[in-house]
């Protein structure tokens, strides 16, 4: 273990706090301040750049990112016990540290750091960390407002979303994903590195942004990957047949005997455009 600063330890921090893991909120609190600072070395330099943090808890990766140098951090987080915790971090680095009180799946992340470079960094809660990934990926917009995204799943959902055509993980996360991104697994996090230890093995996804991803809209593209990979074992003609089937194939210059797991993302792409 390493010494990030003077704040106390992790595990006095949550003795004194009262801070035991709750299963509803997704929580699993990781005390190794070595793998603190490695998630938050993946993102790239910090000293510039505004960080957004997800689900911080007792502030294991929120100290790590702050002693990196990050200009300013904001860290949102839904469990008020946390927050004298995250208080006591926010006095040892003062003016860096933003904590905000709420649901982050309700929270307009594009309106928190309207200028400058936009990291996000989170062990996210594991009940909501698709659906955030998905809100990032998904905006109208495009470029999007953050710069990359360094981000914790469990790891079946990181091999999701790294995975092409290729690979038997491949599905509609990894279509969205490979669209608008470059994302790959940087690293595993075993469960006993967490408290409490989650059943599963981590990992670390870093994501970057296309600056110019297949022309595509946004809605469509979803109606087709929800249709195709919801029935995948069956022929296209079948999965996409409340889309057009045959003669959605036909124009999109697709065989309409494929599998939804054999199309690439450029196909998919143009499946949509010819929705």
């Amino acid at each position: 273990m390493i010494a990030l600063d003077d704040l106390p330890p992790l595990r006095d921090v949550i003795r004194r706090h009262g801070l035991d893991a709750k299963k509803s909120l997704g929580q699993n609190f990781l005390l190794d301040l070595n793998l603190t600072q490695k998630i938050a070395r993946s993102a790239g330099p910090l000293e510039d750049a505004t960080v957004i943090e997800v689900g911080p808890g007792p502030g294991g990766l929120t100290r790590a990112i702050l002693s990196l140098g990050a200009k300013k951090l904001i860290a949102i987080e839904r469990d008020s016990r946390c927050l004298p915790a995250l208080a006591e971090i926010a006095d040892h680095y003062p003016g860096r540290l933003e904590v905000i009180e709420g649901d982050a799946l309700k929270v307009d992340f594009a309106a928190l750091a309207p200028e400058g470079p936009v990291k996000i960094i989170a062990n996210l809660p594991y009940n909501i960390g698709t659906q955030l990934l998905i809100n990032w990926l998904l905006p109208e917009r495009w470029p999007p407002f953050w710069d990359s995204l360094t981000l914790m799943f469990q790891r079946e959902v990181g091999q999701r979303i790294v995975a092409d055509e290729s690979d038997d993980h491949y599905g509609r996360l990894g279509v969205l994903a490979g669209w608008r991104t470059q994302a790959d697994m940087m690293f595993d996090v075993p469960p006993q590195a967490f408290t409490p230890p989650p059943k599963v093995t981590s990992t670390v996804v870093h994501l970057t942004p296309r600056m110019a991803p297949l022309a595509c809209d946004v809605t469509k593209l979803e109606s087709v990957t929800q249709a195709a990979f919801g029935q995948r074992r069956k022929m296209l003609r079948q999965s996409v047949k409340s889309l057009g089937g045959e003669a959605l194939l036909t124009k999109a210059g697709i065989d309409s005997s494929r599998r939804a797991e054999t199309l690439s993302v450029e196909e998919f792409v143009r499946l949509a455009n010819c929705l």
